[in-house]
């Protein structure tokens, strides 16, 4: 699961792979499978303001909603078909979703129409929380920060933190399994000639995503799959004299 959200100490919804949403009415002790017309697409974040309504947001844009504490979920227009990571909503009408490449969607009318704010930045924005319509902060990739007080008029980037890494580092690709698009990240710390490769399960390559002079640094790249099988893959980096191979699955 990737993103989970209670109204009440009662009520809570727990959202993830191939549209997973799942439901508690008694503080998690028990949980039920609700349905949704999502079944590749992730789900990332959620965020219910009471019982009965609430909005979950995923792959390509993907925006559901539920006025009926999610017996059934309406697909909405998000605009983007960049990828939602997280969500927040004040009230019924007033809610905020951000994501790939510093998007953040506003709407103030319970998702009826979503409209693009400028956030100053292309990390991607993985969190969000709204206290009220005006104020609200959301975070990503790099240590972003922003933060808003006129509703999403203007961010201000509060605080950023760029570290120069220590040692040279590949992490597992993020989410795995994926379908179609995973974000592969990985640091160098001095400048290297940089080369990440995805191989099938037979060992034959399939694409090359970086070949370059690298700076020091952390990097985050996004490898799309939507021209590729199901199956198992490997990828591999080669900075230096550092060599280093993960596994990652593609499912559809």
């Amino acid at each position: 699961m990737r993103g989970v959200s209670f109204s009440d100490v009662n009520n809570g919804r727990a959202v993830g792979f191939r549209g997973t949403i799942l439901r508690t009415t008694n503080s998690g002790t028990t949980w039920i499978t609700q349905t949704t017309s999502v079944t590749t697409n992730w789900l990332y974040g959620v965020s219910f303001s009471d019982a009965n309504n609430g909005c979950t947001v995923g792959d390509s844009g993907t925006i559901l909603y539920t006025t009926n504490g999610g017996t059934t979920w309406t697909t909405q227009t998000s605009g983007t078909t960049n990828t939602l990571y997280g969500i927040s909503f004040i009230d019924v009408n007033n809610g905020v979703a951000v994501g790939l490449k510093g998007t953040i969607l506003n709407t103030t009318n319970g998702g009826e129409t979503w409209t693009t704010q400028k956030s100053g930045t292309t990390n991607i924005l993985e969190g969000v929380y709204f206290s009220d319509a005006n104020n609200g902060t959301a975070v990503g990739l790099n240590g972003t920060i922003l933060h808003t007080t006129n509703g999403g008029v203007t961010f201000i980037e509060e605080h950023q933190i760029y570290e120069i890494p220590t040692q040279f580092l590949l992490s597992n690709n993020w989410p795995n399994p994926f379908n179609p698009s995973t974000r592969i990240t990985y640091t160098i710390p001095k400048r290297s000639d940089v080369s990440i490769k995805v191989f099938n399960l037979l060992g034959s390559e399939v694409t090359e995503l970086v070949k370059s002079e690298m700076e020091a640094g952390g990097y985050d790249i996004e490898f799309n799959a939507s021209n590729l099988p199901s199956g198992v893959y490997f990828y591999r980096i080669q900075a230096g004299n550092f060599i280093d191979t993960k596994k990652m699955i593609l499912l559809k």
